[in-house]
């Protein structure tokens, strides 16, 4: 059965440890301020005591938590929920578990993720957050970024949708590198994802 044309598309969330909420906010804000047909129908947290529970909350956006303890248990949970809320898309904002392959083919939907970096550059295991910002740093690079890219079995390896640089050759501390790049982050996942979804 076809999609209604007017129907809006469901994505789904997914954020780890203590995650500060902050690109979830900013794509639920982007699709509701801007009026598309795309909707955060599900988020799915990995402790209760994550900021971004209480984001959730203030938003009134659906929310689960499981724990990742078991990866397996997770994914199975994870994709009966998305199933259920007939989820398109999943958007990972600050999940910093390995997804694994049967997920990824289960699950059925394009899994995107945004890194705080232009990958190649600074990806893989261990890398994200601040290792990325201090890594950066110490290698003097004048230009930092944001990639959005495919999630395939491993980390950051997955085709690039979307990428911007920011100049940081006056930033003076990792901290400062890592405010440039949350900003970038903001502007770039929401668009990227309704390119994604909204592409004839």
């Amino acid at each position: 059965m076809e999609r209604p044309a007017s129907a809006t598309h469901k994505i789904a969330v997914f954020c780890s440890g203590l995650s500060r909420g902050s690109n979830l906010c900013a794509l639920h804000n982007y699709f509701t301020q801007n009026k598309l047909p795309i909707e955060v129908a599900l988020v799915i947290f990995t402790r209760k005591d994550a900021p971004a529970v209480q984001l959730a909350e203030e938003k009134g956006l659906n929310y689960h938590i499981i724990s990742t303890r078991n990866m397996q248990l997770f994914e199975q949970q994870a994709i009966n929920l998305c199933q259920q809320h007939n989820i398109e898309l999943i958007a990972l904002a600050g999940f910093l578990k390995q997804l694994s392959e049967n997920f990824i083919a289960d699950v059925q939907v394009p899994i995107l993720n945004i890194h705080p970096a232009l990958l190649p550059q600074y990806g893989g295991k261990g890398m994200y957050g601040m290792a990325v910002h201090k890594a950066v740093f110490a290698s003097c690079d004048k230009f930092s970024g944001v990639t959005i890219h495919l999630v395939n079995s491993q980390y950051d390896k997955g085709k690039i949708v979307a990428q911007q640089k920011v100049d940081i050759s006056s930033c003076k501390s990792p901290e400062e590198i890592a405010e440039k790049v949350l900003e970038i982050e903001h502007k770039l996942y929401a668009p990227a994802i309704c390119q994604f979804l909204l592409k004839s």
